[in-house]
């Protein structure tokens, strides 16, 4: 993270504080870089009120842009007391994504940071949440903060699948793991390895098995399991990741990385997130389910 000198995060347009202004400065602080708070405002009621004049109706949007730009000062003033330089600004735009994708085009950042906001299943179904456009274009390591036990990081998982036949996935496990430990470096934490393999989601004849019961019933199993631990403790070992901090677990991976999250008080989740060709597979059937489920942190890298 030391090739990038700052770090932006996005807040929501109501004035409420969030543990996402802690983590934020307590990363900006440890990795020694700037952080620039951006809000971008747009409340309904108050761009479609029924006013006498449109110049009433500027002056009612100027001036609650005005308050909320006094209101992040208020929250950046001790953070700039503990040494962090921080920046801020209010922007009022109905559809945030491209003003925030802009902002990432035109001011280079070491990471986009901004708390997540639970949205039921039903409200997902029926409107994409700016979270997942975030997820899916962000061009910049994603680090959405929930459930937060800690202000700085001390305790960071890196799950990784490192077991395809596709050429596409080549060296993103590395790159996943690359960011995984420069944010334990940066924070001192304690990195682990998790590899959730599930093979009820393989194809049969994918790896060249006739059917699912043959490969099933046979030895071949077990030759696909020890080849995916072959390919997980080479990745570990390529990344310098210790033996005992390499945990290969059976079972559907969103599952998986839930409960071990819980089990071993996990701050943050380092997860890959893959570009379009294989977003169904990947975002769909994996970060969007533990992005709304983990019980801590999710950081994720793209591809």
């Amino acid at each position: 993270m030391a090739d990038q000198s700052r770090f932006m995060l996005v807040v929501p347009p109501l004035m409420h504080n969030s543990p996402a202004f802690d983590r934020a400065a307590a990363l900006a602080k440890a990795s020694q870089a700037a952080l620039h708070i951006v809000a971008f405002d747009y409340l309904e009621g108050l761009a479609t009120a029924g006013m006498v004049n449109e110049q009433a109706l500027d002056q009612m949007r100027l001036g609650y842009v005005e308050r909320h730009r006094q209101w992040l000062e208020d929250q950046a003033r001790p953070m700039r007391k503990i040494g962090v330089h921080v920046t801020t600004e209010v922007v009022w735009v109905e559809r945030p994504l491209q003003e925030i994708l802009i902002h990432l085009k035109e001011q280079p950042m070491a990471a986009l940071i901004k708390a997540l906001e639970h949205e039921s299943l039903l409200s997902r179904l029926m409107f994409t949440p700016l979270d997942i456009h975030l997820l899916r274009e962000c061009p910049v390591p994603l680090h959405f903060v929930s459930h937060m036990h800690h202000a700085l990081p001390r305790k960071i998982v890196a799950a990784v699948d490192p077991f395809h036949s596709d050429d596409q996935y080549k060296g993103f496990n590395d790159r996943i793991l690359c960011e995984a430990s420069k944010l334990a470096i940066t924070c001192n934490a304690q990195l682990d390895v998790v590899y959730a393999h599930d093979l009820s989601s393989i194809s049969a004849d994918e790896f060249g098995f006739s059917n699912g019961s043959a490969f099933f019933s046979s030895s071949k199993a077990k030759t696909l399991f020890d080849a995916q631990a072959d390919a997980f403790r080479e990745l570990a070992q390529r990344n310098g990741i210790e033996p005992e901090c390499q945990h290969m677990i059976l079972g559907d991976p969103a599952k998986v990385l839930c409960n071990y999250a819980q089990a071993y008080e996990t701050d943050v989740i380092v997860m890959g997130r893959a570009g379009h060709r294989a977003m169904e597979r990947l975002v769909g059937s994996t970060i969007e389910r533990v992005l709304y489920k983990m019980p801590c942190s999710v950081w994720v890298v793209q591809e």
